[in-house]
């Protein structure tokens, strides 16, 4: 599997708390693809299942989340350096136990979770895990499935 090495500059996404850094390869030559790829980066060795995407850019770019950015203490304006290779592995969210519990309880609200896409389960789930006090995730699960319910179309 072909690996795309490169140093860039993290850039700021206009008006809101987030970063990304451009693909400067030319996806549709590289892997026959002209939307989006998902891949496997690594962020000065931090390692983050995302994907390629265009975005209104005039090339590919992925996104670097809060949790990367905290991990290689960096954001904006910084220098990182960054190998991406196509990810083949299918995507699975290991979905916490009490979690799941309260989805089973809701078969609609599991039903919406189910047809989620990978990145978005996996932000769910992380607000859970990172919860420090079993309140706040008591509160985060509540606060989930509130907003899945949210999402059932009647």
């Amino acid at each position: 599997m072909k690996e795309f090495r490169f140093k860039t500059t993290i850039l700021k996404q206009e008006k809101i708390d987030a970063a990304y850094i451009e693909f400067p390869f030319d996806v549709q030559k590289e892997f026959g693809k002209k939307g989006q790829v998902k891949v496997k980066a690594y962020f000065d060795g931090f390692e983050y299942r995302g994907s390629l995407v265009k975005m209104g850019h005039p090339c590919h770019i992925i996104g670097l989340n809060k949790q990367v950015r905290d991990a290689i203490g960096k954001g904006p304006g910084d220098e990182v350096d960054v190998i991406i290779v196509e990810d083949t592995e299918e995507r699975i969210v290991e979905v916490p136990s009490d979690l799941q519990a309260a989805l089973n309880t809701n078969p609609e609200a599991k039903a919406v979770f189910e047809k989620m896409s990978y990145s978005h389960k996996r932000e769910y789930v992380e607000a859970i895990l990172e919860a420090k006090k079993p309140e706040t995730r008591i509160s985060r699960i509540a606060k989930c499935i509130a907003t899945l319910q949210s999402k059932i179309k009647k």
